[in-house]
């Protein structure tokens, strides 16, 4: 191939003298140069690489080597097989680890129930400790039963031997219960049964996954190294290339006059106006381009706000019905009033809540009226109870308006504060009450002698916790003896309603489920979390299931308006003042 390609340089045909002369200057260099082609890697079926001289119409000469193996690296550079490293392998080893400790958990959980079903005393059964019998009701249940029985039946035989009739009934309630409790424990061996074939299981199918990574690895590894052998051959023929470029620079710079093919066509005329910048398509692609920044910038905010603005995202987010919006309010200007000293009257302050009472025909006491049609439209509802998510959100204010409309109706309404760890309520109508309702329902003291009351509407209020904080708040809200006061206060009065404290932080609220009638969820607007909101409700299902609805509260209409797109005049329509709501 050497001998081939020299002559045909010799009889090429060039377009100008200076080719021919870098032409003849290149078949020399090759002659005298002629290591370069034995120095070569040999290619496929022992071919050398072939040597290709393109002249193009400037008159410059390029020296090019191809070669199969560049292909062959290339495309092995651009494939798209991820190998496993040493990190993947840890992390399978850890997931083995772990499966193979909840295999021996549930092992050694089936062995200690079977060891305690197979005792052949019936005592050993009733005795036995396993983690989920002490916490099955159904076990807990029947052994109490069984040592009440056991005790009665000792005591009977005593007294009136063992042949006696109701010693033999002890006796045969006795077995049955002793049976009951060997089929629960079967039912809990069958559990721990599957759960140890569950995680056996998965065992088996970690040691799978890593016995193919291994394979895995071990084939990546090869690849790998019939790479690392593919650069190598690359790097020898890059070196050798450049070495024939480098030779073909220098013959290029020794000539001369190198020629050239440029032409005069025609001469440039005179331009009449700039060529760069446009104005117009710089304006254009300006306001184009800042329109599409300002609706990317809304739909990342849109986006990332994800909290309560309108009604229907309330609906939406909780499946509840939006009973009311509810604005957002500024302290009144009335001046607070002293009650007599000892009197146990509630008196006027600057709070929002006598709102519904010194302009009833406001946006914020239509609200209350739409909580309490909502309540009228069901009329097994009487306790009404208003919660929310998180503190700060409005339940307080919602629920003591509520009470001061529905009292100036004319119904006979309480407002009791179980807010027991947060007696906020009782902080407002109340400040210097002594007792409260714990101190009702333990009988220390009558429940007249603990209710206030408006002189104004009439309203009823029992007070809170007083001063000091209660801790087992859950277990005094489901105690018998408040649901007892709750089926006198029914009695009494038309409307109940009970500020609760909120849902998320505490679990008061769930105590409550067959106590309170329906519950009244409010949310702030702007404010509340939607994600919050949803998780409150979802860890209360007993509260969801009685949601009488929610009411969205400290809403700015003026903003709202900007919300609701199609319905921004429905906020902001004139024509209410004719209806005196403003």
């Amino acid at each position: 191939q050497m001998a081939a390609l020299i002559p045909s340089l010799g009889s090429a045909r060039f377009d100008s003298r200076g080719e021919l002369r870098l032409a003849e200057r290149l078949k020399d260099f090759l002659e005298e140069n002629a290591y370069i082609w034995h120095n070569l890697p040999m290619g496929p079926r022992g071919r050398h690489p072939d040597f290709v001289i393109v002249h193009p119409s400037n008159g410059l000469l390029v020296l090019e080597v191809k070669d199969w193996r560049l292909d062959t690296i290339a495309g092995a550079n651009k494939s798209d097989v991820e190998l496993i490293n040493d990190q993947m392998l840890a992390e399978l080893n850890t997931q083995l680890g772990l499966t193979r400790e909840k295999t021996a958990e549930t092992r050694a959980r089936l062995d200690r129930i079977e060891a305690v079903i197979r005792a052949d005393s019936p005592d050993k059964q009733i005795a036995g400790t396993v983690s989920d019998t002490l916490n099955n009701p159904i076990i807990v249940k029947l052994r109490s039963q069984y040592l009440d029985l056991a005790s009665r039946e000792a005591d009977w035989s005593n007294r009136f031997g063992k042949d006696h009739l109701a010693v033999v009934n002890l006796s045969r309630q006795i077995r049955e219960i002793r049976a009951s409790i060997a089929d629960e424990l079967s039912r809990i061996a069958e559990t721990y049964r599957s759960d140890y074939e569950i995680a056996k299981q998965r065992q088996t199918e970690v040691e799978k996954r890593i016995a193919a990574a291994v394979s895995q690895f071990q084939q990546a590894t090869q690849a790998q190294i019939e790479l690392r052998q593919l650069e190598s051959a690359t790097e020898a023929y890059r070196g050798l290339y450049k070495a024939a470029l480098q030779r073909n620079t220098e013959l290029l710079q020794q000539q001369s006059f190198p020629g050239s093919e440029a032409r005069l066509i025609a001469r440039a005329s005179t331009p009449t106006s700039k060529s760069s910048p446009k104005t117009l398509l710089v304006l254009l692609g300006a306001t184009a381009g800042g329109m599409a920044l300002g609706l990317g910038l809304s739909i990342v905010r849109a986006s990332l706000d994800r909290v309560f603005r309108t009604s229907r995202q309330v609906e939406a987010a909780l499946q509840a019905t939006c009973l009311t919006l509810a604005p957002l309010l500024s302290p009144t200007k009335a001046r607070s009033t002293q009650a007599p000293s000892g009197a146990r009257t509630i008196v006027r302050n600057r709070n929002v809540i006598w709102e519904v009472v010194d302009r009833p025909l406001s946006r914020f006491a239509e609200g209350m009226r739409s909580i309490k049609l909502a309540a009228d439209l069901r009329r097994a509802v009487k306790i009404v109870g208003i919660t929310s998510s998180l503190p700060s959100e409005g339940k307080t204010t919602i629920g003591a308006a509520f009470a001061l409309l529905a009292a100036q109706t004319g119904a006979r309404t309480i407002l009791v504060d179980c807010d027991l760890r947060h007696p906020a309520l009782s902080a407002i109508l109340a400040p210097s009450a002594e007792h409260g309702i714990l101190d009702v329902i333990s009988g220390k003291k009558p429940l007249e002698e603990v209710v206030w009351n408006e002189p104004t509407t009439n309203l009823s209020f029992l007070p809170g916790a007083g001063k000091s904080r209660v801790v087992h708040s859950s277990e005094i809200l489901a105690s018998p003896a408040l649901r007892t006061l709750f089926g006198e206060l029914r009695e009494k009065y038309d409307y109940i309603i009970v500020d609760l404290p909120p849902v998320a932080p505490i679990v008061d609220v769930r105590s409550t489920s067959g106590l309170v009638d329906s519950y009244v969820f409010v949310v702030a607007w702007a404010r509340t979390k939607i994600g919050v909101a949803e998780l409150a409700l979802s860890k209360a299902p007993e509260v969801h299931d009685s949601l009488l609805g929610v009411v969205l509260n400290k809403v700015n209409f003026k903003i709202l308006s900007r919300h609701e797109g199609h319905y921004n005049d429905y906020y902001s329509n004139k024509l209410y003042a004719q209806y005196g709501i403003n």
